[in-house]
């Protein structure tokens, strides 16, 4: 089913986020998360692909499995800045083989080398790869919005431009980014209805796994970490894993609780391959009633 008509029933959608595990620990890890949360019945699910095609085979058999193996609806993430467009056929032409209704168009990360040169018959940008699916393809297409604008963005005004030239291109749906705090994700939403995009926008949420890893991704993805946050955790005992997260999880469904009473389209989780947050979170806001 395409995504676009999981919107149509006005019921919030639930999905997860997974990437392709790349040792024998890291499988061990996920094929359990799989079990976890595949029992949670998400309205869908998706897969991440490296940069430059770096988890191209481990992708596209993550997406077989959860297709094929767990009977979920899945959407294929596409990074495809420097591939050649006849590489970017070859991988949608793999997916549509397997049944995949849905991708989601991304430039992705420029490598290690930065914004280097690259051929002229390459993706450079993600309007591109959403142009290139929209004309040859039949997917439901979704991009990503960024909340706080993407890092590279000189502006938060030129940001929703990129996003607004996106959608015109054919994108059907918006997964955004993670945010710690909600007042970014609805900022995002004004910002698209003045600039005239109707699509769905669905919100983005990073449980905490750990101070480590929050701190990292955050850096990395351009997310504040509040004040609101901050003293929660350094509340808590030093060290104590469990109540990190416990912490972490309330923090969440607090998050998650009031995105749905302001009406939000769905909950996107990235789960980071783990389950016990998203799953803990998951039931609370079930027996809340509010999923």
């Amino acid at each position: 089913m395409k995504i676009s008509e999981l919107f149509k029933t006005g019921k919030p959608t639930l999905s997860f986020e997974y990437f392709p595990a790349r040792t024998e620990k890291n499988a061990e890890t996920l094929e359990k998360t799989l079990d976890v949360l595949a029992g949670l019945n998400p309205s869908f699910v998706s897969v991440t692909f490296g940069a430059g095609g770096s988890t191209r085979e481990g992708s596209y058999e993550l997406v077989k499995k959860l297709k094929q193996e767990k009977r979920l609806e899945v959407v294929a993430y596409l990074a495809a800045y420097g591939l050649r467009l006849d590489e970017v056929a070859a991988v949608l032409d793999a997916y549509q083989d397997l049944g995949i209704e849905n991708i989601l168009a991304l430039r992705g990360d420029l490598g290690k080398d930065g914004a280097k040169e690259i051929p002229t018959d390459t993706i450079h940008y993600a309007y591109e790869l959403v142009t290139f699916a929209k004309k040859n393809y039949n997917f439901c297409i979704g991009v990503a919005g960024y909340p706080e604008g993407h890092l590279e963005a000189p502006s938060l005004e030129k940001d929703i431009e990129y996003l607004k030239y996106k959608v015109d291109q054919g994108a059907d749906f918006v997964i955004a980014n993670f945010f710690h705090d909600n007042i970014y994700f609805y900022h995002l939403l004004e910002r698209c209805q003045k600039s005239g995009i109707t699509v769905p926008v669905i919100p983005g949420l990073m449980p905490v796994y750990s101070v480590k890893m929050m701190e990292m991704l955050a850096a990395n993805c351009g997310a504040t970490i509040p004040e609101q946050l901050k003293k929660g955790i350094a509340a808590l005992p030093e060290g104590d894993a469990d109540a990190l997260l416990e912490f972490g999880t309330q923090y969440a469904v607090a998050q998650c609780e009031e995105l749905l009473q302001e009406g939000a389209c769905g909950l996107h989780f990235y789960t980071m391959d783990r389950s016990e947050s998203t799953a803990g979170i998951v039931k609370i806001l079930r027996e809340k009633g509010l999923l």
